[in-house]
Formats: C-alpha cells, structure tokens, sequence
C-alpha cells in the first residue's frame, strides 16, 4: 500500500485491452482537437490552462478502494465541461492524466489509454450530456447553476468508475470469480461517496466564478435558453 496508485497501474488489464482503449482514446482526442479548435479564442486559451492545473490539483486526493493498484480519486470532467466545454475540456484532463503518468508515476504508462478513456471521455460525455439537459430546464440563477454543477459532477464521477468495471470485464488479469456485479456496487458506492464531495467543490468553484465573470463560464454561453414559441395571431379576430 505505500505505492499505491492513483490510476489503473499496469498491469490491472491485460495488453490486448489496453492497446484498444489506447487506439480508442487517441483517435476521441484527435476528434477533441479539431472541434476544440472552434472554441478556443482568448478567454478559453487562458481559461483552460488554469482548469487543467485545478484538475492536476484536486486529483492529488486520493481515496483507495480495491487493490494496491487501483483506487479513487477527484476527477474534474465535469467542472472542466462547464468552464472551458467538453472538447477542451476532455484534453484538459487528458494532459494532467499523461503528466501524472510521465512524471509522477501516477498510472501505468500502458494503462494510459484506459484511465483517459475513463477519465477525460466517459467523465466529461456524461458530464456535459447532464449540464446540457440541466442547464435547459433549472432557472439560470446561482442555485440553479450550483444544483447543475454538482449533479454532473456525482454522475459522471460513478460513470467513469464503471468504465473501469467493463474494462476489467474485458481484461481483468485477476479471476473475480464470477463477482463481476460485486466489483460494480463497490465502485459505484465508494464513487457515489467521492462524486458527493467533487460535487460540492465543482459547484462552489463554477458558482463563484460564475458570480465574477460569467462570460468565462462556457455552458452559460454555449447553452442558450430555449426560445419561447412565438405567438401567432388569430385570423379574424373576436367580434
């Protein structure tokens, strides 16, 4: 346990697995790249710099759960969809997970495909699919924008926990036994628990910069309110 990972470490799945969710997860960066080009003007550029780096921060938690190699922790894909969208946001938390990996020995290198695959795809997809449908139904007050922030943040936080399940389904290199379902639940619990609290600190943090400079908010521009349906007069009117 003193060299307890933060990510996958090698050796969790097997390399056939791994090298397809690497090929995967390169070809859904590269998709990121060209869409992500659209956004990025001279709020986003800077903006996303500092959301990687609070990414690179709040992941440093770290909360074992199943082996010496595997455990939980903060992701951020969803406060990373909310500040800078889900293209960029998804290469934001990509590159912390590759400068973890390169530098810190934070995951196994050969894993990499898989925890971005979890991490920085599955994470921000589920993310952002929420904030889209929250963003469009909840008042776009401070309340509405906190209960958004911190639901997408609970839900793509156990999302991504089981692409880990499937993952280990697919190349698990330690016969469970048949416990598939078991090796979900504790997932899916422990990351309930973690989602709780990356939920409250994604909704003060998009709250509060929400409150100074919402322009830098990406959903709040990007997500417009449905229009109201115009109204069409009644030909001829009442006598």
């Amino acid at each position: 346990m003193e060299t307890l990972a933060m990510h996958i470490s090698n050796g969790i799945i097997d390399g056939p697995v791994a090298a397809i969710f690497a090929a995967l997860a390169v070809a859904a960066l590269t998709f990121c790249v060209l869409r992500g080009r659209r956004d990025l003007d001279d709020r986003l550029a800077p903006m996303a710099g500092l959301v990687a780096a609070f990414i690179f921060a709040v992941q440093m938690l770290n909360f074992p759960i199943f082996t010496a190699g595997v455990s939980g922790h903060l992701l951020g894909g969803a406060l990373a969809a909310l500040l800078v969208g889900p293209w960029v946001g998804a290469l934001c938390v990509a590159v912390v997970l590759v400068v973890q990996a390169l530098v810190f020995g934070d995951g196994g290198v050969a894993m990499l495909g898989l925890n971005i695959t979890n991490m920085a795809l599955l994470g921000t997809a589920a993310g952002y699919l929420l904030i889209s449908l929250l963003l469009r139904v909840l008042p776009r007050t401070p309340a509405g924008l906190a209960v958004t922030a911190f639901v997408s943040a609970l839900v793509s936080v156990v999302v991504a926990s089981q692409g880990f399940v499937l993952e280990y389904w697919l190349g698990g290199t330690t016969d469970l036994g048949g416990n598939l379902a078991g090796l979900a639940g504790t997932m899916a619990g422990v990351h309930l628990l973690i989602g709780i609290g990356e939920g409250l600190i994604t909704a003060t943090t998009v709250v509060t910069v929400a409150k100074v400079r919402p322009d830098l908010v990406y959903a709040l521009r990007a997500l417009k309110p449905a229009a109201p349906a115009p109204v069409v007069p009644v030909a001829g009117g009442a006598r």
